[in-house]
């Protein structure tokens, strides 16, 4: 027999009234606050550690001749650098989440992620000062602290790889399906609040004390994750009741899944096209706030701390709606004026209106982000759904240190404005197309009924949440943007 979630429900009549009981119930069940918080500051993290180092990186070569395509082609030799650690960790995050402890797990991957950032200040501490030619323009050359870097971010990010699908597949364990929007939406949104302070400090800390200095910011923040995960004594995961199986027969297990899932494969396709070019243009967001735009490394943070608020201005909007019917129509719809905004973007020489921009390019991505996280969480069993959750990672992001490394090369050969309009106009050109495809509009789902409040006893512990039927049987999740 299914047994509800004794994470205490929602109650109240309209959005409202549930918005207000959904913060009365966290506010009651300060395990669920703690594992909130320790998602909110790893995924506010990496973005913070991303300024410092990149920004660092285009320091590293002259800001004019050929300066600024070395400086374009180290960058996309960043993202590069994590390609196969990030996809070899995309393809097990999934089977590893749905088969061990979760909470180990995260645990686990955070304790890397803290090491690796902590070891990339250790290496700007002591910043070899030699160089090493290495294939490409004439006379291009790789600073030898930027090689050694390499596979610390490589680490970082594969830890982050592996962080996502575990966190977000134990949602479902702890607040039941109607609340899912809300709840991934005040994680979305505690993220922009604590990134944009952080993104907005390392700027100015960088260009005024130090990298080094900046980099305590993101470790502190990693250093804060493990903190609370080491707090919690939950279960996380779904009670095994089928005989174990061998690792890659799971992993064939979940991508099987996404393959009878017509609309999440085309959805998950076309995250990857999408995420592919915003690779391609935002690789070189340094350069453009740096170069392009002739500013600091403070507006640099600004533009990721604006569209980060953007972010979670969409995520709470689309969180208050009713977008659950529709789910799938408004994701493909989400991504033309996303592309608009890639668009402008080199068109507006004034810092005031590049963070407008900005903003505008976060609202859509929120609004995507939480309908797809919301969506997937209510209608995949929760046994498969860390696999799920990482199928969709390889196809979003598989492609998006290709496309980093694409985009350096673009900018060398085109310009920084070509390259720009280039992904715009193919991330419309996406949302179109998937507009086009009725199978996208099957991705939508009914949420459950509230309980009302009292109709619960027990232990505050969640425990297993019960399967919500999709509207349409056989449907899907939406890309990762």
């Amino acid at each position: 027999m299914r047994r509800r979630n004794s994470y205490a429900p929602l109650d109240g009549s309209g959005r409202g009234g549930a918005h207000v009981a959904f913060l009365d119930e966290l506010r009651a069940h300060p395990r669920f606050l703690v594992f909130l918080l320790a998602g909110t500051f790893s995924f506010a993290a990496p973005t913070a550690g991303l300024v410092v180092l990149s920004s660092e990186v285009v320091r590293s070569y002259p800001a004019t001749g050929a300066g600024a395509d070395f400086a374009a082609l180290a960058l996309a030799l960043l993202g590069l650098s994590a390609t196969v650690p990030t996809l070899g960790a995309a393809l097990v995050s999934g089977t590893l989440a749905d088969r061990v402890n979760r909470l180990r797990l995260l645990r686990l991957v955070s304790l890397v992620a803290l090491a690796a950032l902590a070891g990339a200040a250790a290496l700007l501490y002591y910043r070899p000062s030699a160089s090493i030619g290495t294939p490409g323009p004439a006379g291009f050359a790789l600073p030898v602290w930027v090689i050694l870097l390499f596979p610390l971010w490589a680490a970082m990010t594969a830890a982050a790889t592996i962080f996502r699908p575990a966190f977000n597949a134990s949602i479902p364990k702890l607040v039941p399906s109607v609340s899912l929007g809300r709840a991934n939406g005040l994680i979305y949104g505690l993220t922009v609040v604590v990134g944009v302070v952080t993104w907005v400090a390392v700027g100015p800390i960088t260009d005024t004390v130090g990298p080094v200095v900046a980099l305590l910011l993101p470790i502190s923040l990693f250093g804060a994750s493990v903190v609370c995960l080491y707090r919690l004594k939950l279960e996380l995961q779904e009670p095994r009741t089928v005989p174990r199986r061998s690792f890659l027969a799971d992993v064939v297990e979940g991508y099987q899944f996404l393959g009878e899932r017509r609309e999440l494969l085309a959805l998950t396709l076309g995250s990857l096209a999408i995420n592919f070019l915003n690779a391609v243009a935002f690789v070189e967001l340094p350069l453009y706030a740096l170069d392009y735009l002739g500013s600091s490394t403070a507006l640099l943070g600004a533009l990721y701390a604006v569209g980060s608020i953007g972010g979670g201005a969409g995520s709470y909007l689309i969180g208050r709606s009713r977008f659950e019917p529709h789910a799938g129509r408004l994701i493909a719809f989400c991504i033309v004026p996303m592309g608009i905004t890639v668009l402008a973007l080199p068109l507006l020489h004034n810092p005031i209106l590049a963070l407008g921009d900005m903003f505008l390019f976060g609202l859509f991505p929120g609004m995507v982000q939480t309908m797809f996280l919301a969506g997937v969480q209510a209608t995949v069993p929760n046994r498969i759904l860390g696999r799920v959750f990482a199928a969709d990672e390889v196809g979003s992001f598989g492609l998006v240190p290709v496309g980093q490394y694409v985009g350096g090369l673009a900018t060398i050969a085109f310009g920084l404005r070509s390259t720009y309009l280039l992904a715009g106009l193919g991330t419309v050109a996406v949302g179109l197309a998937l507009l086009a495809l009725p199978v996208v509009a099957r991705f939508r789902f009914v949420p459950e009924r509230p309980i009302p409040t009292g109709a619960l006893a027990g232990s505050p512990v969640p425990i297993g949440l019960p399967e919500v039927p999709l509207v349409n049987p056989g449907d899907g999740p939406p890309p990762s943007v």
